[in-house]
């Protein structure tokens, strides 16, 4: 039997199970045998002395009395029997399992697993076997199963495809790497998942799984970065060094070591015949914009135009402000596209752009319209990329002949994120923050100290400064006990009345309203804002330098982290005061996290290992991978030698040419990674 042949060929599934494992999934032979557990039971005999209170354990024993069946209410029955399992003689409860009593006798020996009661000397039976506990059942696999399949039945389908089917598998890995990893063959690993030994057999099993996942996966990477540095598709952009050295020497600031060091990097691309296809990432502060305004600056010095696309109006209106301050005296001609761009202004904007009168757009999802044409797109810079999906950044960049794309992020991305999501890119790393800023100081207290916190914040605003109150919701809630913005921006009000100026600003604003309170915040007028997280990103205001955030529990680190970031970015020291009761574990380490440290790297490693690879940024925007087995937070140096590996043999000849390669040669030629579309 081949493992392409349907599931319904298999001797005892007829329709209905076929009809049950398709639904799951599960056409093909192939497909039965590569379904995974998502965990195994650990059914080994253990000491009840040395059992904890409500812990899983099996036990196997005597029947010592009679079962005795209770019922109570409509259909529910409690048997019970007594069990002497070693020296210990226990209480074996059944729920709903009353049918049992006509298998179960004194004196006969079962194996019981359940939730152990220590106190009451009670185990709660969740499944029940008759006789002695056998050979090759201390590790039990369990599915993600639905509908009307069971454990037991799946598991001798599955029996069934491996002896059916083990002549037909191939074991895509080479003996060598087997060898070098000491990694299981396929029909043992296979085993090993589905019918484990023991421990051992276990972890060998998952390990040469995770590996293989990691290495096909990072070798569509690989492949993707090979071909497109080997096709050489790119514009040449000879920029002006002098005029570049000019522009850098009139930025009011000194560029970082970081800095500089990236600006290297994008430069000796730009004029490389090899389309740029780079992830720059830096903590907030870390001078992205100041990078990008170089690069777009260079691009535009050979004579090319440049985009930047952010997605909010508030940043892209900072960017244009921003850039503008920079550039324009260095004679750049520049506008903003956004979706309030009034018709006649728009119209204007186009046609500058398609006869190359502009020589830099920055926009929101405007510049992926239809109708914005550019002369010579040479540069396109995406800012907070996760926020966009894959392809809305694709269409911008095919506005022009292959022009070089830098795709920007606030959130810092944990190398392990970096390596499996953006793994056909190359990566630039902003780790150092400019001279003179000082370390936010942040605070976690409870919700019920907010009058203590705007004692406080009333101090820093009577010093001439300026504060931030974030809220998760706009109005009231009744499914969510969370302090909302319409709520709190009165309690402050009221609280602050006759002496400082408090503003509100959420989505639902108008984007002319939402710009005028920003503007008010900007210039001092506003002196305290309360707001949604609309102001996670794109707010800049230097005189800012005390931040709550209410109910803080309710984001991961790394938005606490980014929200955070609005304030520390002026010469005075700057607050941060988390307002939070968590009712978790999670959440209190969540908490004590943000007041250990302003590292964002380090907060978005911790903010990966709480919430996962797939909440990061979510799925959608950022392509994360489904792996069955493997986990790139878990299992991260797994990940981090299939990478290696990978990029040893895409670079090597024998990869392409020897025999032994062949099925992966295969994975990656059918993910369409070699394809032209797949290099766009």
């Amino acid at each position: 039997m081949a493992l392409n042949d349907p599931v319904g060929t298999l001797k005892g599934i007829g329709k209905e199970a076929a009809k049950n494992l398709s639904e799951l999934g599960i056409e093909t032979v192939g497909d039965l045998v590569m379904t995974f557990p998502y965990r195994h039971e650990d059914n080994r005999l253990k000491d009840l002395a040395e059992t904890p209170h409500e812990e899983r354990v099996t036990i196997e024993g005597r029947v010592e009395s009679e079962p005795s069946v209770f019922f109570s209410g409509r259909n529910k029955s409690r048997l019970q029997i007594r069990l002497l399992a070693g020296r210990h003689l226990v209480k074996a409860v059944f729920f709903n399992q009353h049918y049992l009593k006509n298998r179960l006798a004194p004196g006969m020996t079962v194996t019981v697993t359940g939730k152990w009661d220590r106190g009451r000397q009670v185990i709660n039976v969740s499944s029940f076997k008759e006789g002695p506990k056998r050979e090759g059942e201390d590790f039990e696999p369990v599915y993600s199963l639905k509908g009307g399949m069971h454990q037991k039945t799946f598991r001798r389908y599955i029996r069934t495809a491996l002896d059916t089917a083990a002549g037909e598998l191939e074991d895509c890995l080479p003996e060598g790497i087997r060898s070098e990893y000491r990694l299981p063959d396929m029909a043992e690993a296979l085993e090993g998942m589905h019918f484990p030994r023991d421990a051992e057999h276990v972890k060998h099993a998952r390990r040469r799984f995770v590996y293989e996942e990691f290495l096909g996966y990072q070798l569509k990477m690989q492949a993707m970065k090979k071909i497109r540095k080997e096709a050489g598709r790119g514009s040449v952009l000879h920029y002006d060094i002098d005029r570049l050295r000019l522009f850098i020497d009139s930025l009011p600031f000194e560029l970082t070591g970081a800095q500089k060091r990236v600006v290297n990097e994008l430069c000796a691309e730009l004029r490389e015949p090899v389309r740029m296809n780079r992830l720059l990432q830096g903590d907030v502060g870390s001078g992205k914009t100041a990078v990008a305004a170089i690069a777009l600056y260079a691009a535009i010095t050979a004579g090319a135009q440049g985009a930047l696309m952010a997605p909010t109006e508030i940043l892209a209106e900072q960017h244009a402000r921003t850039l503008a301050d920079w550039l324009e005296p260095h004679g750049v001609r520049i506008a903003l596209l956004s979706g309030s761009t009034k018709a006649k202004a728009r119209r204007f904007i186009l046609e500058q752009l398609e006869s190359g009168e502009l020589d830099l757009v920055i926009g929101t999802h405007a510049l992926i319209q239809p109708d914005v044409a550019f002369k010579k797109l040479g540069l396109v810079i995406t800012d907070e990329q996760h926020r966009f999906g894959v392809a809305q950044r694709r269409i911008l960049k095919e506005k022009g002949e292959e022009p070089d794309v830098l795709f920007m992020t606030a959130t810092p991305i944990p190398r392990t994120l970096a390596i499996t999501a953006f793994g056909e890119m190359d990566v630039s790393v902003l780790d150092e923050m400019p001279a003179g800023r000082q370390p936010i100081e942040t605070y976690w207290t409870k919700r019920d100290s907010l009058a203590a916190v705007l004692r406080r914040m009333g101090s820093e605003l009577g010093a001439g400064r300026q504060a931030y109150v974030i809220c998760p919701l706009i109005e009231e809630s009744d499914k969510l006990d969370v302090q909302n913005a319409v709520d709190m921006y009165e309690q402050i009000r009221q609280y602050f009345i006759g002496r400082f100026n408090v503003g509100l600003m959420h989505g639902r604003l108008h984007p002319d309203e939402k710009e005028q309170i920003m503007r008010e915040f900007a210039e001092g007028r506003i002196h305290v804002l309360v707001s949604t997280t609309v102001v996670e990103v794109g707010v800049n205001v230097p005189n800012a330098t005390f931040m709550v955030i209410s109910d803080a529990e309710r984001f991961g680190l790394a938005q606490l982290h980014q929200l955070r970031g609005r304030v520390g970015r002026g010469a005075h020291q700057s607050f941060c005061v988390l307002l939070a009761d968590p009712k978790t574990e999670v959440g209190r380490e969540r908490m004590q996290s943000m007041t250990e440290t302003n590292d964002g790297f380090r907060l978005a490693e911790k903010d990966l290992e709480l919430r996962g690879p797939g909440d990061f940024f979510g799925k959608r925007q950022s392509g994360m991978p489904d792996f069955k087995v493997a986990d790139p937070v878990h299992d991260y140096r797994a990940l981090n030698t299939a990478r290696q590996d990978a990029e040893r043999l895409v670079a090597s000849d024998e990869f392409w040419n020897e025999t032994e390669y062949a099925c992966l040669r295969l994975l990656v030629e059918e993910s369409g990674a070699l394809s032209d579309e797949r290099i766009d």
